[in-house]
């Protein structure tokens, strides 16, 4: 993995079942659960997931950078402008935050340290 790079990109979806069967029949993707709400994709040429949500997706795609230093990097993106707008949080395999950049686009950064 690479600072500053897109590593991972995440879409919401209500229905993961029939999301994975989807976008398994129709690209080959495979797909490893974690837990009930997310499942993540490969063979897709970039890693990704689909977390379950009932919630239309004003957003679009949320892409994801990675950095190994979050701590460092939020500082960096709140001094050049940037405004955090969840703050970091664990999940299965790290830790990330989301921010808003100047244009108001929502990413985020995660980190497996």
């Amino acid at each position: 993995m690479t600072d500053n790079h897109i590593d991972y990109i995440e879409f919401r979806a209500p229905d993961l079942e029939a999301i994975k069967a989807f976008y398994n029949t129709c690209f080959g993707w495979k797909f490893t659960d974690y837990g009930p709400d997310y499942t993540a994709f490969e063979n897709s040429g970039i890693s990704g997931g689909f977390e379950k949500s009932d919630v239309p997706d004003s957003r679009g795609v949320l892409v994801i950078l990675y950095h190994k230093n979050l701590k460092a990097i939020r500082e960096v993106i709140l001094q050049s402008g940037g405004k955090i707008q969840q703050d970091i949080f664990s999940f299965p395999g790290g830790k990330r935050f989301h921010f808003s950049d100047p244009g108001g686009n929502e990413l985020a950064v995660w980190s497996d340290q």
